[in-house]
């Protein structure tokens, strides 16, 4: 298979898309947060993450079609 071909041939070398800058973001918050001592939902934490990431791997397959 040619480089530009399959899976991810449509984007940009070093171009991330935003649900993955907004999960790297998320575990960086998330690790901040385990690492300052204060007390904080963590299961709440999380299922807001992937609320919010579901959401926007849905509008960027829309985006796609």
């Amino acid at each position: 298979m040619a480089a530009n071909e399959g899976p991810g041939a449509d984007r940009q070398p070093g171009v991330n898309k935003p649900s993955q800058e907004f999960s790297a973001y998320c575990e960086a918050e998330f690790e901040r947060r385990l690492n300052s001592g204060e007390v904080f939902d963590e299961a709440r934490y999380r299922k807001a993450m992937n609320m919010v990431l579901d959401r926007l791997i849905k509008l960027e397959d829309e985006a796609r079609a």
